[in-house]
């Protein structure tokens, strides 16, 4: 496909001024507060696989309303002591499937969590595991997409308030704890930090930046579901769009602290490029991305989890 959005040069000094709204910060405050009265309950269950050198366990603990989350941990076999941590948000429709699948972190020294997705793992993969109990008790999942306008008419009630809080509390139990993710896991990533300390952010072609930019150039879904949805509904523009911007990454990119590496695509049909750019223009850490002249959302796939390596090490030694 041509470049569907912006040339390299443009998206260099692409940095548009988005205006959260005026309670964005006392309504994502009291969200996680009221989570926090839950206890994270972590339970650690070891699972038997025919892995020989990585230990596999079945993780769950306390999400957005107490409740259950999901999520494998594979460590290198016979590790001991706290070792650097990668806490993985699933791509949009998918679940934690199976752990022999994701084996690069494990084999490279580090822990490795991976979060379901409430609701989510029934388009792709190997399935999820976690229902959205908050969003429609243990009938509400896991199911297929779609996930956008899902109470999309107020905050309180929104899908994406429930998925964020969730991985929050993903990251409230460790040190040198690193959030990662392609797609929707990447705009959860960059939430995350957004919302609490963690020690680096790697985002590949983030979902769920500059939404409303999304919305109207992108031409697959998840954007699209907003934009038949609102078709239909003429009237709910404005209440839309003010939910959707409590969970844009422009706006949880700006307090970010973390060391963060990006990746664009500049072919994406799916996350545009000029979405990624500005997250990363609106980033408050270090930062730098890389971008992948001819792929599309795919991004750059094997190559950029190569990158992602280097660039931990560079930054932890």
């Amino acid at each position: 496909m041509p470049y569907i959005d912006m040339s390299l040069d443009q998206l260099g000094s692409y940095a548009p001024v988005l205006e959260a709204p005026a309670d964005f910060d006392d309504r994502w405050a009291s969200t996680l507060d009221e989570a926090r009265e839950h206890p994270l309950d972590v339970e650690v269950t070891p699972v038997a696989t025919p892995l020989a050198l990585v230990d596999v366990a079945d993780v769950t603990f306390a999400g957005f309303g107490g409740d259950r989350i999901r999520a494998w941990l594979v460590t290198p076999a016979g590790a001991t002591g706290p070792l650097p941590t990668i806490v993985q948000y699933c791509g949009y429709g998918g679940g934690r499937g199976l752990p022999h699948e994701r084996l690069f972190w494990a084999a490279s020294g580090y822990a490795h969590l991976v979060m379901d997705t409430r609701g989510q793992g029934s388009a792709w993969g190997h399935g999820g595991h976690t229902p959205d109990a908050s969003g429609g008790g243990d009938a509400a999942g896991p199911a297929h997409p779609g996930y956008m306008t899902r109470g999309i008419l107020d905050f309180d009630t929104y899908y994406y308030r429930r998925v964020l809080t969730d991985a929050v509390r993903a990251v409230e139990d460790g040190d040198r704890l690193v959030v990662a993710g392609a797609s929707q896991g990447g705009g959860i990533a960059i939430a995350v930090a957004g919302l609490t300390d963690v020690g680096a952010v790697l985002a590949d072609v983030p979902f769920l930046c500059h939404i409303e930019r999304g919305i109207d150039i992108a031409d697959t879904d998840p954007y699209q579901e907003v934009a038949r949805y609102l078709a239909v509904h003429r009237l709910h523009e404005h209440a839309a769009l003010r939910t959707l911007a409590y969970v844009d990454g422009v706006h949880h990119a700006a307090p970010a602290t973390a060391p963060a590496l990006f990746s664009a695509a500049l072919r994406d049909p799916t996350c545009p490029p000029s979405t990624v750019y500005a997250a990363y223009a609106a980033w408050g850490g270090p930062k730098e991305i890389d971008t992948y002249r001819f792929n599309a959302h795919e991004g750059g796939e094997g190559y950029q989890q190569e990158r992602q390596a280097r660039f931990l090490a560079e930054l932890w030694g």
